[in-house]
């Protein structure tokens, strides 16, 4: 069983923001495969579903970013899923936008919704593709991430979502990550 969680904050104001690319990418993931989030519990919207021969999680957590770990963690212990089976999609500011890097653990970078997961699996060795966002050296931070992306970056964004799409694919599909890695890190084109 795989399980698969965007990160972003909860509540319309927030959809399409940079912060919520997590989210993007598993909305994108359950259009393409006409499924939808039918369950909440754990304090997260999630679906079971079957893809490629393997049992899926997707999940999307009911918390603000600086909680994800409270919705992962209870989820991971009620279906008895293995760390290696994780896979976390979030936006990163040190990569430019089309730009993405998957990696197998790692620090939290100053992500609060990563150091939330790390905090309450009590490691960094699980796997995640960072998203590229861009940084603004005019926006304050918390400013930036928090607006949605303009209709020109969306024309960027847009293949970066479904090419991380086909990245978490590739991962469902039992290759070894370490092939996913080699195949999808870098700038998307």
């Amino acid at each position: 069983m795989k399980l698969i969680v965007g990160l972003g904050n909860i509540g319309k104001k927030y959809e399409q923001t940079r912060h919520n690319i997590g989210f993007e990418v598993i909305d994108y993931l359950l259009d393409r495969h006409q499924f939808k989030l039918d369950k909440q519990k754990f304090r997260g919207a999630y679906t079971v579903e079957h893809l490629f021969g393997e049992k899926v999680i997707f999940l999307e957590p009911l918390t603000f970013m600086n909680l994800s770990g409270e919705a992962l963690k209870p989820l991971m212990n009620y279906y008895n899923i293995e760390i290696e089976d994780i896979l976390v999609l979030y936006d990163d500011l040190d990569l430019t936008q089309g730009q993405i890097r998957l990696r197998q653990k790692g620090s939290a970078g100053g992500h609060n919704g990563i150091k939330s997961i790390i905090q309450h699996l009590g490691t960094q060795e699980f796997k995640r593709i960072r998203i590229g966002i861009d940084r603004s050296s005019r926006i304050p931070i918390v400013d930036y991430v928090l607006q949605k992306f303009s209709s020109e970056e969306m024309k960027t964004m847009q293949p970066v979502i479904e090419y991380v799409a086909d990245a978490v694919e590739a991962f469902i599909q039992n290759e070894k990550f370490e092939n996913v890695m080699n195949q999808y890190n870098g700038e998307v084109k």
